[in-house]
């Protein structure tokens, strides 16, 4: 027999609670006003009495008092003897409680009852909507939904709050709740916020798989825990085959498997170009406007002409990716004329001024605060702003006059710099090119579009990037070699190419140049005394430097142990290790040793780029720490409009908390589309044999990253062999005890695909190469071996990619 659906069987449930409490409430009424229908010997009662148990009940006033006051919990029973309520009135009292839990004025059963807390004192939120206006909503975090449905709470100072403590959907927020008159939004509540809560690392999602017979199972979608969940017919509700699902787990019976319940139909990710939205939910991406926000954005406008200087006569122009939708940077060099400065040029970099449209405490700016920068994927992008903004108003086109920030700074013949200002200014982008286009023509074969462009706007340029090169390489940078993957999407949404794109002068020029209008903007805004949002990333720990030290040892490479280690002994290192069969392997653990790159107000410097400080100015339309160095740089410049507010300047601390935290969210979710998307494309090559390279070892197995593609897998360490393989922390390998051969981090193998589950972009091979031996003294190394457990994956990439990823 199956069990009906759950809602179903509450609802039906509390409707005959509802009319058996009515039946009781009426009889135990007319008993009360009827003494002989209730066995009463005597007259009517007389109203002088003390015994409140043979008249009326007490107020409800009154019994929430007493709950209120009562220490921990009480029950019917304690509420009778209180107020001194006997007999068949207890029916009566019985049918009062039932009344004030419906209403939300209490919680618990009869045995054990409460004061609801949300009415008058602290609660713990879950945030679960947001309203026309932008303002969010949330609803109780412990709810028992035998007590109702959840009632909604409208969220106070949320707005004020968001870029303080980044409240938004999915957070868990501690806030004071009182009762309100019932908005459009159904709120019966509002609160105001006390503190947020960390949020939870993942949501209970899934993929449903619909049975014939009917029900289901929910497939995994994270690669950690790959089990599925089965759901019972009458309990996925509006849920289709192979939707994206949000699920509860109904544990009640503990004699058996858990099984799930569909509670909230997302999505199709197998529909056209929808891969993304498993992503975008399971770690809480906003990516529906307000309508607030998108009334907000279209009311906007340039600003006066009069109030910007006129840099349209300067040849700026964009270069980009190919597909790239927005242009928010336009460079431009020239020649020094001044004659105590030979050899010298000047360098302009216009960055689309976004501080004038997106003015502080804006919908606009609550919007960005909470979103914290643009999600890419590839089968669609997630704006940090509406497409008005993005696409339109900061967007650089070609030929169009757009509002900017232009950094000017002034180098000598040698790449260094000499001065530097800034202005606010109105320029008109001469052209819009491709990396490509822009390389092919200085390398002789200019497009019809270039070839007009050539002896003023694009070989200064390339002469004044080989001069930056110069002063780069001086000034030592690391120098990691960290290949991207793009995946090309057909217009089915499905995989049509994963390739590794070539590195262009043309990407290094637009780095190198936007490095250096970074670099302006942190030391013009030290220079005013003015607030920074500094872009820092520490140098390698103590603990991962002595790993990285131990390992290099391992392969006859040193790092140096006096002074403070600078990125010229890492790249040392790199440059040495080209000469050994295993150059992939020392990149990549050079890379594991790096520190995570993050936003903050106090300045550390930036290793990974050398230079003492570093800020975020370049990408306002996409990175909310570029805006806040904006709004500073008008403040301190006193530039005009959307300047950065006093107010602002104490939550800043927490701005760069939030927006470390977006960022690598944004990364987790890009990467982990990527891998599902990868992994659906290879789901029909069971079977197949790739070439593929180490790239994770641990206790549990070897993660391989296949050689054509990228993608990512994992192999059992009890698939490996008949033997006992021993993990060498310090060597990054598995070393076989009986023959003292292994397999190493780096080590180019065959493998096998066995499974792929597509929904989790997980994949499991089998070795089919041998292993080597390893020159490793397997007690020696037992006997050193660190008590650090290493991270599943060996996944820990800290720092950033050491180069301005700009879309």
């Amino acid at each position: 027999m199956t069990k009906p659906p759950r809602k179903t069987t509450f609802r039906a449930d509390a409707k005959a609670r509802k009319e058996t409490r009515a039946r009781i409430k009426a009889e135990a009424g007319a008993r009360h006003h009827h003494p002989q229908a209730a066995g009463a010997s005597g007259g009517p009662r007389d109203p002088g009495d003390s015994d409140p148990g043979d008249g009326d009940l007490p107020s409800r006033a009154n019994i929430l008092s007493f709950i209120a006051a009562s220490p921990g919990r009480v029950g019917k029973r304690e509420i009778a003897a209180h107020f001194g309520i006997k007999g068949e009135h207890r029916l009566a009292l019985k049918a009062l409680l039932a009344e004030l839990g419906d209403g939300g004025a209490i919680a618990g059963n009869r045995k054990a009852m409460r004061a609801r807390a949300s009415l008058t004192a602290l609660s713990t939120l879950v945030v679960t909507a947001r309203t026309a206006d932008g303002d969010l909503v949330g609803e109780p975090l412990d709810w028992d939904d035998d007590e109702g449905s959840r009632p909604k709470v409208l969220i106070e100072a949320a707005r004020e709050a968001a870029g303080e403590a980044a409240i938004g959907l999915g957070d868990r927020i501690v806030a004071k709740v009182l009762p309100l008159a019932e908005t459009e939004d159904g709120c019966m509540y509002r609160g105001s916020v006390v503190r947020r809560l960390p949020r939870e690392e993942r949501r209970p999602l899934g993929i449903y798989r619909a049975r014939s017979e009917g029900g289901g199972t929910i497939e995994p979608i994270d690669r950690k825990e790959l089990r599925s969940w089965p759901v019972f017919r009458g309990d996925e509700g509006k849920a289709r085959d192979g939707d994206l699902v949000r699920f509860e787990l109904n544990r009640r019976q503990r004699q058996t498997h858990p099984r799930a319940l569909v509670v909230e139909v997302i999505g199709n990710p197998s529909d056209q170009r929808q891969i993304s939205l498993i992503a975008i939910h399971a770690h809480g991406i906003p990516d529906h406007f307000p309508e607030s926000v998108i009334a907000e954005s279209e009311l906007v406008g340039p600003p006066a002409a009069d109030t910007r200087k006129d840099l349209t006569g300067l040849p700026f122009v964009t270069i980009d990716p190919i597909d790239a939708r927005d242009h928010d940077d336009a460079v431009y060099a020239c020649p020094d004329t001044d004659a105590r400065n030979p050899g010298g040029f000047i360098l302009h970099v216009a960055i689309a001024d976004v501080a004038h449209f997106v003015t502080p405490g804006s919908a606009l700016d609550r919007e960005a605060a909470i979103r914290g920068n643009s999600v890419y994927f590839p089968d669609r992008v997630v704006p940090m702003l509406p497409e008005r903004i993005s696409n339109d108003l900061c967007s650089l086109r070609e030929g169009e006059i757009r509002s900017v920030l232009v950094a000017r700074m002034v180098f000598d013949a040698f790449g260094d710099k000499r001065s530097q200002s800034l202005e606010r200014g109105l320029i008109r982008s001469h052209a819009k090119l491709a990396y490509e286009e822009a390389q092919a023509a200085i390398d002789g074969a200019p497009s019809e579009k270039c070839a007009g462009l050539m002896g003023h706007v694009l070989e200064p340029l390339w002469a004044a990037y080989a001069k930056l090169a110069a002063a780069r390489d001086r000034r030592g940078p690391l120098d990691l070699d960290l290949p991207e993957r793009r995946v090309r999407l057909d217009a089915e949404g499905r995989v049509a190419s994963i390739h590794v794109p070539k590195r262009l002068d043309a990407h290094r020029l637009i780095e190198e140049c936007m490095i250096q209008a970074n670099v302006a903007a942190a030391e013009l805004l030290e220079q005013k005394r003015a607030p920074v949002v500094y872009r820092v990333h520490d140098q390698p720990s103590k603990e991962k430097l002595k790993g990285l030290k131990d390992f290099l040892e391992t392969l006859d490479l040193h790092l140096p142990n006096a002074g403070q280690l600078k990125p010229a002994a890492l790249n040392h290192v790199l440059h040495e290790a080209k000469e050994l069969p295993v150059p992939e392997l020392v990149n990549e653990v050079v890379l594991r040793s790096q520190s995570q790159a993050e936003y903050n107000t106090v300045n550390i410097g930036h290793f990974g780029l050398n230079l003492a400080r570093y800020a975020h100015f370049t990408s306002p339309i996409r990175r909310y720490a570029d805006l806040v160095v904006h709004r500073s740089l008008v403040k301190a410049m006193k530039l005009g409009s959307g300047a950065l507010d006093d107010a602002a300047v104490a939550k800043l601390p927490g701005v760069c908390e939030t927006i470390s935290r977006a960022e690598r969210r944004a990364m987790a979710a890009e990467r982990e589309t990527i891998d599902r998307l990868i992994a659906a494309h290879l789901a029909d090559r069971v079977g197949a044999t790739f070439q593929a390279r180490i790239a994770g070892v641990t206790r549990s197995g070897l993660f391989v990253k296949l050689n054509d593609t990228g993608a990512d897998g994992f192999i059992p360490v009890a698939t490996l062999g008949t033997e006992y393989f021993q993990h060498i922390e310090m060597a990054h390998a598995l070393l076989g005890t009986r023959s003292n051969r292994g397999y190493r981090l780096g080590d180019k193998v065959e493998v096998k695909l066995l499974e792929v589950v597509a929904s989790a972009g997980a994949m499991r091979f089998e070795m089919m190469s041998e292993a080597t031996p390893l020159a490793i003294d397997l007690r020696k190394a037992v006997r050193s071996q660190r008590h650090v457990r290493a991270r599943p994956g060996g996944s820990d990439r800290g720092g950033d990619r050491f180069r301005s990823r700009r879309r």
